[in-house]
């Protein structure tokens, strides 16, 4: 029977590969044992470094179909024609643990996907929550310390985020999500998605609307409760992914939008840029799209779901950004840690390549490659690698200037300078969220939140104590009573 020969790196067929090559049965190796060392050699360069935030993740292949014509809003390819199909790739993941941590901690899920459109990739970076812990980018870095392992013990320090959380109110509204019955879900697959963001659309006449997206789930809403979360294996949720694409039960999501008209956002009565708060309803009613289905479990966990790349910088035509704060930063953020991580041309990757062809003038980096579909180097060729040329008319990559998103007034008589959002209202929504809830809904809040806020300093208890206080003075009251010995 021929079997499929064992080669080296380069191709070269391997006779032995259970024995090293020795100077005698019981002798020292010798230099020449090139196989040994390409072995070694890729091993020790086997991972690369994990995410600094949502490393530990999960991904799936699926397709995004749409059932509303959206060309009154965006010039969009994918979102034109009712019945439209585009693959997707999306990447699920806890936020603040390692790769070591368990699927049930409590933290924010990563649901992120990527649209491989025919004009590029549209990459929806989200989460499970619609608001985050910030709208300042300043303030990033240290949110994220403050929720990693104490330097010292390297342990959790649930102290350092009540102290962090204490000092920023603009978290109050997230912290409420968090540390509620939807700190911990079941699954992937029973939680929603948002995008969290505002970004824009623009139309054929130049028209801008901004846009937040929703992915909600159809298995339903499931979430585990504090004290049963140590029942559940650590590996549970992706195990209950890839159990269930595997059998044929593919997780599904309505793809909802909320848009309004660039007059429309002026009106509205909380800054449409503001990532701590949402967009309400009555002033923005959620509009059904599409539907997104995972239906394929990836081959390999590590060239696909380890070496995925997002970024909310990957836009096509008729999608852009915003001036909300945090995206502006991550625009750039997400890219660099991209490079930094996998390495210049990790859009190269499979899992990370358009499936339309890429033209550019971008040369050489680490793992240049050849372009998956039109086959030819991606590093180019001896044709001209710079614009302008004089070869365009021969079919060298020119700009397209109908693709260009219209430009966007600055505010009348703008001072450039930090600006402070100390008289920000950050209590609001976080009261609206804490009345919608049941009454077992309020107490597992309040229990998890003394759970942690015992081990904060006084001054720290004092100041959560106050943030709750001015979102409902229920809300206060029972975490204090929990507090109190």
């Amino acid at each position: 029977m021929n079997k499929t020969p064992l080669t080296t790196a380069n191709g070269a067929p391997v006779a032995d590969d259970n024995n090293s090559i020795s100077a005698g049965r019981r002798g020292s190796l010798t230099f020449d044992n090139f196989r040994l060392m390409e072995k070694l050699a890729h091993f020790n360069r086997e991972r690369i470094p994990e995410r600094v935030v949502h490393a530990r993740g999960s991904g799936a292949y699926g397709t995004f179909t749409l059932n509303s014509d959206l060309s009154a809003y965006t010039i969009a390819d994918f979102l034109q024609k009712p019945g439209t199909k585009t693959e997707v790739f999306v990447r699920f993941s806890t936020v603040g643990g390692g790769q070591d941590s368990s699927d049930y901690a409590r933290d924010p899920r990563g649901f992120a996907v990527k649209f491989y459109t025919r004009q590029g990739n549209f990459d929806l970076v989200g989460n499970n929550t619609p608001v985050f812990f910030l709208n300042d980018p300043m303030k990033f870095p240290d949110f994220v310390h403050s929720q990693k392992k104490n330097p010292r013990t390297n342990t959790p320090d649930a102290a350092a985020m009540f102290e962090f959380w204490a000092n920023h109110p603009q978290s109050l509204h997230q912290a409420t999500i968090l540390m509620s019955d939807r700190g911990i879900p079941l699954s992937y697959r029973h939680m929603h998605g948002f995008g969290s963001h505002t970004l824009s659309f623009w139309n054929k006449d130049g028209e801008r609307f901004w846009v937040k997206w929703h992915l909600k789930t159809c298995q339903g809403i499931k979430n585990v409760r504090a004290n049963e979360a140590h029942t559940y294996p650590p590996h549970g949720a992706q195990q209950d992914l890839v159990d269930a694409i595997d059998r044929g039960d593919y997780p599904r999501w309505s793809v909802e939008l909320q848009i309004l008209s660039e007059e429309s956002a002026r009106k509205l009565s909380v800054n449409p840029f503001d990532l701590t708060k949402v967009w309400p309803y009555k002033e923005a009613p959620l509009m059904k799209v599409g539907e997104l289905e995972l239906n394929r479990n990836v081959e390999n966990y590590f060239a696909e779901t380890e070496q995925a790349t997002f970024a909310p910088s990957n836009l096509v035509p008729g999608v852009g950004a915003s001036p909300d704060k945090m995206l502006q930063a991550r625009l750039f953020a997400y890219q660099d840690a991209h490079r930094y991580r996998v390495g210049v041309n990790s859009s190269q990757l499979p899992v990370n390549a358009p499936k339309c062809p890429v033209n550019h003038y971008q040369r050489d980096g680490a793992m240049a490659g050849m372009c998956p579909v039109t086959g030819k180097v991606a590093n180019q060729d001896a044709s001209v690698n710079f614009y302008p040329n004089d070869r365009v008319n021969e079919g060298a990559p020119a700009p397209v200037p109908g693709v260009a998103e219209p430009p966007m007034p600055l505010e009348e008589d703008a001072w450039i300078k930090p600006y402070s959002q100390d008289e920000e209202d950050y209590y609001s929504q976080a009261g609206d969220l804490y009345r919608v809830m049941n009454e077992d809904q309020r107490q597992q809040l309040a229990e998890n939140i003394a759970g942690g806020l015992k081990q904060a300093s006084a001054s720290a208890q004092a100041r959560m104590l106050a943030q709750y206080g001015k979102a409902d003075e229920e809300y206060a009251s029972r975490v204090k009573k929990l507090l109190d010995p």
